[in-house]
């Protein structure tokens, strides 16, 4: 009996350990940005990846995306804009907000 009572033991000790570890890592802003937003605003932000290039992609880092408030860069990515995809459904609102934060930080890179 106390073998059976074991097993579900480890289980949850071992959920209890990797749970946060993934729950963090679908938080991080930068795998977000990865997963998300380089294949079109490329890992620099700069939007020279060929797809960037074709869908005439916003440069991130400029000043006409960096001087918009928090708020507009929230809605654009959530609902999206002209040929950029609405990603409200597919990134948490919390992460939207890390994610813009993140976006700020790319022309010191």
């Amino acid at each position: 009996m106390r073998k059976i009572l074991r097993r579900p033991i480890q289980i949850v000790i071992l959920l209890s350990l990797v749970v946060p570890v993934v729950m963090r890592a679908e938080s991080d802003p930068a795998k977000i940005y990865k997963t998300n937003c380089v294949l079109c605003h490329s890992a620099d932000g700069s939007g020279d990846s060929a797809s960037g290039k074709a869908l005439h992609a916003k440069d991130l880092r400029s000043e006409e995306v960096q001087k918009q408030s928090d708020a507009a860069l929230i809605e654009v990515i959530t609902k999206g804009k002209g040929k950029m995809p609405a990603f409200g459904a597919k990134i948490a609102p919390d992460d939207v907000t890390k994610l813009v934060a993140y976006i700020r930080q790319l022309p010191k890179k």
